[in-house]
């Protein structure tokens, strides 16, 4: 039982050190054709115009907005959520008062 025990762990670690070598490098067939499309992107980055200080600051002042309205919009979703259960809540206890009323009043 110890043996196949060891056998299987060593086959493991065997496993894990091939996946890891293996896990990074790229084929050569594969790294020659990347090279090129690795490259493009960064072509296209340095094509971009700068922005001007007033454009950076309406696009932060933008995405700022953007994350107040969403931020706004959650708590909201989540009060009317609360304001729903609670008016559901209200509605069973109204529902299971009635028979109980009937009940006392046949007393």
């Amino acid at each position: 039982m110890n043996k196949i025990l060891a056998a299987l762990i060593s086959s493991l670690f065997a496993v894990g050190a091939f996946a890891a070598s293996h896990a990074g490098a790229p084929m050569a067939g594969a790294s020659a054709a990347a090279k090129p499309a690795m490259a493009a992107p960064a072509a296209k980055a340095e094509a971009k115009p700068a922005m001007s200080k007033e454009e950076k600051a309406a696009a932060k002042a933008a995405k700022k907005e953007k994350a107040a309205a969403a931020k706004k919009a959650k708590a909201d979703a989540k009060m009317a959520a609360k304001a729903k259960d609670k008016a559901e809540d209200k509605a069973e206890a109204k529902a299971e008062a009635k028979p109980m009323a009937k009940a006392s009043a046949a007393k």
